[in-house]
């Protein structure tokens, strides 16, 4: 049996492409390898600094082509990695013996306005769901990016704009159909496989391929939403604002707080386009009167741009002003158990005006509320621990900025260190962390014996892998 490598790395065996081309003969989507027309783009991932090298990429259009897919790779002795978008794709670590399965051909959804419910294949993007939901005067529990796949997104948590009032997006999963290792298609909800919908839920990609999600909406059709800006020498005063208005605001609003150096790229609004500002972005659920006074102590501050109305949910995509299109990008992240004055210097500090920063943003995400409280029915992630989410992101877009960027990171994490909940939120963490650190030492240890009773093989490669406990049968 002969091999071939490219850069060092072995990518697969004559006979296994030989097989591989029987596996493409059943699938309706497409089957990339090593050396294909196309490798490059179908190993690629949505953020462009991850150089993905699987054994193969197979780009399903049906369920039966993943149940081929899942059955080839377990009866070959290799591993299967699904991913719809790959904003997350750095936490991935290697994807040796791997078939990435890239879902972004299945994109169908179907909204029932009379159950409130979507039905979202596995490749759709918020923008395919929120859009025809709003359309109904129904709003999910989106991310705030028009191209972040629902899929991925919801079994990580999901933190929306909605997040204080009607918690993490995870929980609003009724129904969820999955390929497990053995090649079986299960659907599993409260009443069938109830174990596996609750690991299902907060415990990503390690139990199956997901093919299938069923999401509860929301009767909303407008809210109060937009952003105030501020220059960016004003990030320690309006940060201390915020701080102080965020421990009494009500959960019907979620809001950030981020320290923006804005690129100047013409898809960016004019307004903000090239310049550094320190910007407070949320949304209220209610009306114009009680949007402004729960703002009130805010717009005490002056803001010089205040965006702030009555918008359709499915704008709420767009608020955030995040990248449009694929980038390449290095990011770091904390949970904060607290923010007090000392916090706030230190922020700045180290990720502020004066601090040399390399980060395009440095955000604090207003948890509490609902993503604080566990809930009857609720899954393996039942809550976030903390009262802040920290996130900072730069561009790898010149040779050297990686590690500019690495360094303001750090600098932000070990200022930041004394405020650690010594948690994580994953869908955050875009390197390999301990998984378990986001989880409940019991919801962990029953995550294991979930994996270990469904894949005890570990087929599946998560971004965030839970091992299957070894004693479990």
């Amino acid at each position: 049996m002969s091999t071939y490598a490219q850069g060092g790395l072995m990518l697969i065996t004559d006979t296994l492409r030989l097989d591989a081309a029987l596996l493409r003969a059943q699938l309706t989507g497409a089957l990339v390898l090593p050396g294909d027309e196309g490798w490059d783009i179908a190993r690629q991932a949505w953020n462009l600094a991850v150089d993905q090298r699987p054994t193969a990429v197979a780009m399903p259009e049906t369920v039966e082509d993943v149940v081929a897919v899942v059955n080839f790779a377990r009866e070959h002795g290799l591993r299967v990695a699904a991913q719809g978008t790959g904003h997350n794709a750095g936490a991935l670590a290697g994807l040796e013996d791997t078939i990435l399965v890239k879902t972004s051909e299945m994109r169908g959804i179907a909204i029932d306005a009379e159950a409130r419910r979507a039905r979202v294949q596995a490749g759709a993007l918020w923008a395919d769901v929120a859009v025809p939901a709003g359309a109904q005067g129904l709003a999910a529990l989106a991310g705030s990016s028009h191209d972040v796949g629902v899929v991925g997104y919801s079994l990580g948590g999901g933190l929306s704009w909605l997040a204080r009032k009607h918690g993490l997006a995870t929980n609003s999963i009724t129904a969820i159909e999955l390929v497990t290792a053995d090649g079986r298609l299960v659907r599993a909800d409260a009443e069938n496989e109830p174990d596996l919908f609750w690991a299902l839920r907060g415990g990503g990609g390690n139990f199956g391929v997901v093919t299938e999600l069923e999401l509860e909406l929301h009767p909303i059709t407008e809210v109060y939403a937009g952003m105030l800006v501020w220059p960016w020498e004003r990030s320690a005063e309006v940060l201390e604002v915020w701080r102080t208005w965020a421990a009494t605001a009500p959960d019907e609003i979620t809001t950030s707080a981020r320290l923006l150096q804005v690129p100047p790229l013409p898809d960016i609004p004019e307004p903000v386009r090239g310049r550094q500002i320190v910007v407070i972005d949320g949304a209220y659920l209610g009306g114009e009167a009680g949007g402004s006074e729960v703002l009130r102590a805010l717009r005490e501050l002056g803001p010089e741009i205040d965006t702030f109305e009555m918008i359709p949910p499915a704008a709420l995509l767009a608020m955030h002003m995040d990248p449009p299109e694929p980038v390449p990008g290095r990011g770091g992240h904390m949970m904060l158990r607290e923010l007090t004055s000392e916090a706030i210097d230190a922020f700045v500090a180290a990720g502020g005006p004066g601090s040399g920063s390399s980060l395009l943003m440095l955000e604090l995400r207003q948890l509490g509320g609902a993503v604080g409280r566990s809930g009857e029915g609720h899954g393996a992630l039942d809550r976030l621990y903390g009262d802040f989410a920290l996130f900072g992101v730069g561009l790898v877009v010149e040779p050297g900025a990686a590690e500019a960027i690495g360094r303001t990171l750090d600098a932000v994490l070990s200022a930041m260190a004394p405020w650690d909940a010594g948690s994580a939120y994953l869908n955050f963490a875009e390197e390999p962390i301990d998984t378990s650190v986001a989880y409940s030492g019991e919801a962990y240890e029953r995550l294991q014996a979930i994996k270990a009773r469904y894949d005890a093989g570990d087929v599946f490669r998560a971004n965030h892998p839970i091992a299957p406990a070894a004693s479990a049968s």
